[in-house]
């Protein structure tokens, strides 16, 4: 069973920047492909990057393609989602998600096994 803590979620004006970061702790974490979802209030959960388990894999929304960067550190379990240019539509509970390959759809939330319990990132205009 892995277990995610996500951190890094706060209030900022638009244009600017946050990191967000999912810690995990499965041993074998760097086995495990990563994501990175949101959820504003009244939508539906929609993808936002992933991240292969080598790390040489990695997917963005178009929607934030440009402005946010994934990445992974292995040695400490934990993968990252730079956020810059921040803007209000970026407002969202965001969650960090994990499964082991073979993953067949990096955009789908319904390829992840293990969720963390998210952090809010306001954006305010």
């Amino acid at each position: 069973q892995v277990q995610l803590v996500e951190s890094g979620g706060g209030l900022v004006q638009a244009g600017g920047s946050l990191r967000l970061s999912c810690a995990a702790s499965e041993r074998t974490f760097g086995n495990y492909a990563m994501g990175w979802f949101r959820q504003a209030p009244g939508k539906e959960r929609e993808f936002v990057s992933a991240i292969s388990w080598t790390g040489i894999s990695i997917y963005y929304a178009d929607s934030v393609k440009g402005r946010f960067t994934i990445s992974r550190d292995n040695a400490k379990n934990t993968v990252y989602l730079q956020m810059n240019s921040l803007k209000p539509e970026d407002t969202a509970v965001y969650y960090c998600a994990a499964d082991r390959p073979p993953i067949r759809n990096y955009y789908s939330d319904y390829e992840y096994a293990y969720w963390g319990q998210g952090t809010q990132v306001t954006v305010s205009s």
